[in-house]
């Protein structure tokens, strides 16, 4: 992952991803790397915006709700060579 980002933000990303998952699965190694980082407060803050986030998404399917224009997709990097 990009050097961008801290430990901090790097776990928060691997917590979203985690989310996602079906069924969801926040495994306890990642949950402990978690909270070396955020307090139990920023942890359910956290937690609530991935939550709302999944909701969001997956009712605007129903609906077939599209962006509307402030999304911007990130183009995703060039596979490295070799990979």
């Amino acid at each position: 992952m990009s050097t961008l980002f801290s430990e901090a933000e790097k776990l928060a990303f691997e917590l979203a991803d985690a989310s996602i998952e079906m069924p969801v699965d926040v495994s306890d190694d990642l949950f402990g790397r978690l909270q070396r980082h955020y307090t139990t407060e920023q942890l359910v803050e956290l937690a609530a915006i991935c939550a709302l986030e999944n909701f969001r998404s997956r009712f605007n399917r129903i609906f077939r709700v599209e962006p509307n224009g402030v999304y911007c997709p990130v183009p995703r990097p060039p596979a490295e060579v070799g990979a």
